[in-house]
């Protein structure tokens, strides 16, 4: 079985839409398109250039749409089906961690079993 690489880029305050460019994902209104810009530095290029030697996506539905022009010109590369109807719930613990110069905090998780439950404060 393959490993999924999950790349998703969330601000505190938990906006995941739209980090390439200003023209990229407006709906709902959201001006700040791009948004992950200034953020670029060497530290976060050299983590995510190693990440993606090998790598086929697995796309969110908004991505997949601005990205659907795109597909049926390379169909020979999109790999079709990757999940049945069932997930699989895991635990997960960090195993590699960067903080970049700008403040962008790169993690690497690996499963680490079963999801275990508990009350808060117990």
């Amino acid at each position: 079985m393959r490993k999924i690489i999950v790349l998703s880029m969330i601000t505190l305050d938990g906006v995941m839409q739209a980090p390439g460019g200003p023209e990229e994902d407006t709906s709902g209104g959201l001006e700040y398109g791009g948004w992950t810009a200034p953020y670029g530095d060497e530290i976060g290029n050299t983590v995510l250039q190693k990440e993606m030697q090998t790598t086929d996506y697995l796309l969110g539905r908004k991505t997949f749409d601005i990205w659907a022009s795109y597909w049926p010109k390379h169909a020979d590369i999109w790999p079709g089906k990757l999940f049945d109807n069932e997930a699989i719930p895991a635990a997960f613990k960090v195993v590699e961690s960067t903080i970049t110069s700008t403040g962008v905090i790169l993690a690497k998780y690996k499963r680490a079993g079963k999801v275990e439950t508990g009350n808060v404060g117990e």
